[in-house]
C-alpha cells in the first residue's frame, strides 16, 4: 500500500490548524491529529476539514507520538509527521506522493527539508539550513525514541533524502515563542542532567536508523559542546553560528534568532542545569525530585508499551 496518512500533535493550534491540514489536501489518504486537551476551537476546526481528531494527556512529546503511532499504523502504507505551525511546500507537494511510489524495497523512511521562519523571515544560515529531519516512514517500521527533548523517529531499515520541503512558519507572539522556549530549556535540561545521574536511557543514535544529520549533530552535543566549560559554551556557539556559518546574512530577523536560539537558549539550559544540582544539594533529595520541584515535570515517565526499534545491523 501507498497510501500516506498524516500526524499532527496540537495544543491550542486554531491559528495554524487550518493551514496545515490544507497544505496536505490531495496528497493525504487520512489526517489524524492528536490533541493534548485544547482549550481553543483547534479539535472544531480539524474536524470540519475531516481530520480524525483524538485526545489524549500530555506526558512529553515522545509518548504523544509514540500514541499517535499506534492509533495510525494499522492503517498501513506511510506515515508523515507535521506539525501543526508547519505547512507542506506548495513546490514539492507532488514530491511528498513521488517519494512513496518510487521508494525501494529496503527503504523505510524518508527524510525531509525542513525550513524555518522568524520575525517574517525565512532563516538560511547560521547552521540553521540544510535541516534534514525524518518525518516519513513505513507504517509499523518506525518509533520514537524516548526522550524529554530532541526526541527523533527511529526506523529499522534504509533511510533515503527525498525533495519534500515543509515550512516552519509560527504566527505567534515572540513572547510565546520565548515562553515556549522556556520549556524546551526544561526539558534539555532533564536531558544534560541524565548524562551525569543516569536516571533514564541515554540514546546517541549512533548506528540507529535515524537521519545521519541528527546522529552527527547528537554525537558533537554530547562529545564537543558538553566538554566545553558551561560559561563559554553558548557564547562559542553563537559566534560560530553567527559569524563562521554567516548568521549575519539573515539580516535583523537573523540577529534576533542566533540571538535568542543560539544564545539565549542555550545559556538558559545551562542556568537550569546548575539550578536544579543546588537545589538538589541544599535539600539532600534526588536529582529527580529537584527536577520535578523547580519545573513542575515528573522526568520518570511511563514506559511506553513497545519498544524502539533496534540500531540496523
Amino acid at each position: 500500500m501507498n497510501d500516506i496518512h498524516a500526524i499532527i500533535l496540537t495544543l491550542n493550534e486554531e491559528m495554524h490548524i487550518e493551514r496545515c491540514i490544507r497544505s496536505l489536501s490531495d496528497q493525504c489518504a487520512s489526517v489524524t491529529v492528536v490533541d493534548s486537551g485544547s482549550s481553543d476551537r483547534t479539535c472544531e476546526i480539524a474536524r470540519n476539514l475531516g481530520a480524525r481528531v483524538i485526545v489524549n494527556p500530555f506526558i512529553n512529546h515522545a509518548q504523544q507520538m509514540n500514541f499517535a503511532i499506534d492509533q495510525v499504523s494499522g492503517s498501513g502504507g506511510w506515515l508523515f509527521r507535521i506539525d501543526a505551525d508547519e505547512v507542506l511546500s506548495q513546490d514539492s507537494r507532488e514530491s511528498l506522493r513521488d517519494a512513496v511510489l518510487r521508494a525501494a524495497p529496503d527503504v523505510q523512511a524518508f527524510v525531509v527539508m525542513r525550513r524555518i521562519h522568524f520575525l517574517g523571515q525565512r532563516i538560511r544560515h547560521g547552521a540553521v539550513e540544510p535541516s534534514w529531519q525524518l518525518r516519513l516512514w513505513r507504517a509499523d517500521a518506525g518509533r520514537c525514541e524516548q526522550r524529554w527533548m530532541d526526541e527523533h523517529i527511529l526506523v529499522r531499515g534504509r533511510v533515503d533524502r527525498s525533495g519534500i520541503v515543509i515550512a516552519d512558519i509560527n504566527l505567534n507572539s515572540l513572547g510565546w515563542w520565548t515562553a515556549k522556549h522556556n520549556g524546551y530549556a526544561s526539558r534539555e535540561a532533564i536531558e544534560q542532567l541524565n548524562e551525569v545521574h543516569g536516571f533514564l536511557p541515554v540514546s546517541t543514535l549512533q548506528g540507529a536508523g535515524a537521519s545521519a544529520q541528527a546522529r552527527r549533530k547528537r554525537f558533537l552535543k554530547h562529545h564537543l559542546y558538553r566538554r566545553i566549560p558551561p560559561s563559554l559554551r553558548a557564547a562559542i556557539y553563537f559566534v560560530w553560528r553567527y559569524v563562521f556559518r554567516f548568521g549575519f546574512l539573515d539580516g535583523r530577523p537573523g540577529w534576533y534568532f542566533h540571538l535568542l536560539q543560539g544564545f539565549w537558549y542555550r545559556t538558559l539550559v545551562d542556568a537550569k542545569v546548575m539550578e536544579i544540582q543546588r537545589y538538589a544539594d541544599e535539600h539532600h533529595i534526588s536529582i529527580t525530585a529537584a527536577i520535578e520541584t523547580l519545573t513542575g515535570i515528573a522526568p520518570l515517565p511511563p514506559t511506553n508499551t513497545k519498544a524502539e526499534p533496534k540500531a540496523n545491523a
